[in-house]
């Protein structure tokens, strides 16, 4: 029998809530399939930083080494910076453990109502280069408090970190639809943006197959609105690519179902799985949380693992479960807890 070990870091808010009842879900389809999971806990959180002015351990990046996959609900909490918090755990663990792929799928389920009038058939996923980027730690300020006061903020392109996320979004684009959309903005950054697209079409002549596109980034998020349909696989940066996974799931129903993950492709390191939805503490601790983004999530990590026949029962319980719109959270047009829809999830699984 396979066993998996699985780091969790309920983290903040909401996190507390769909986590615990991701992994019962994880449990029963575990028995299900015939494999194991087992769990280390870790409180790294707002809360932690609070009590010991540090986000997580000084050897909390070794303690989490070993395990299989890195499990997280949510990281933000009023009173803590969000730069603090994001900066002091989430980056740390992406760039320690070459999470260089930024994973999120974006697709419409039945019986979800879009807030688009006309939203077709939207099945598409984001790639999101992870590492590095406009998401750098490399610059400053000079004369602080005067009028000549100056900021200076890097974006680091590197041909690896460019080729490899590009890479991966076209094997993923090969395997599914065969079209790649790249997010760009080479009219007005004269450097990085350029190069990002000579490296989209370098690339792009080692899979022949995939038909290339690619779009500046303001009129991008305009057709994820107006045409949201059309996309398979969109490419793009460390903040096109985050921007775009806010925009992604709005138009399929909001943060409570959009599911994420962190990935290192070759499993040289732990993968990280998060949904996209953050702490949301303003409806923490009250039982209406949606856990439909962190168990989808928890199906990502399963198909990480290989474990294909056990994912495709989660992603299949969710579908049904909006299909059927008896049990659904606050946030979907339903009045059911974050426990009964949970509930319902797993009556799906157990009964296939």
């Amino acid at each position: 029998m396979k066993k998996y070990e699985v780091a969790v870091i309920p983290g903040d808010g909401i996190g507390k809530e769909v986590v615990p009842e991701s992994i019962r879900l994880l449990n029963t389809v575990a028995v299900q399939c015939g494999f194991e999971i087992s769990y280390k806990h870790y409180d790294y959180s707002c809360e932690y930083y609070k009590n010991h002015g540090k986000m997580m351990d000084d050897d909390g990046l070794k303690k989490l080494r070993d395990s299989d996959g890195i499990f997280l609900g949510a990281v933000g909490y009023p009173g803590v910076p969000d730069h603090v918090s994001l900066w002091g755990l989430l980056v740390p663990i992406r760039r320690t453990f070459q999470q260089y792929v930024n994973l999120r799928p974006v697709k419409l389920l039945k019986g979800v109502d879009s807030p688009l009038k006309n939203p077709g058939n939207i099945d598409f996923y984001i790639v999101r280069e992870n590492n590095e980027g406009e998401y750098s730690s490399i610059g400053g300020r000079l004369n602080e408090g005067t009028e000549h006061e100056l900021v200076v903020q890097e974006s680091i392109f590197t041909k690896r970190g460019v080729d490899r996320v590009m890479k991966y979004a076209y094997e993923l684009a090969n395997k599914r639809n065969k079209k790649l959309t790249s997010a760009t903005k080479s009219n007005g950054i004269i450097h990085t943006m350029p190069y990002w697209d000579e490296r989209f079409k370098a690339i792009g002549k080692l899979y022949p197959d995939v038909v290339q596109s690619q779009f500046h980034i303001d009129i991008l998020t305009a057709h994820f609105v107006t045409r949201p349909h059309e996309f398979d696989v969109v490419v793009a940066s460390n903040l096109f690519g985050d921007i775009l996974s806010d925009l992604g799931p709005a138009v399929i129903g909001g943060m409570g179902i959009a599911p994420g993950a962190n990935l290192n492709p070759e499993k040289e390191f732990p993968s990280m799985f998060e949904p996209v939805h953050g702490s949301a503490p303003d409806i923490a601790g009250k039982n209406v949380a949606n856990p439909i983004a962190s168990v989808w999530t928890a199906a990502m990590m399963l198909t990480h693992f290989g474990e294909y026949e056990a994912a495709a029962l989660v992603e299949n319980a969710i579908e049904q479960l909006t299909a059927e719109g008896n049990v659904l959270t606050p946030d979907l047009g339903g009045n059911a807890s974050t426990v009964e829809v949970t509930d319902a999830l797993i009556q799906n699984i157990i009964t296939k």
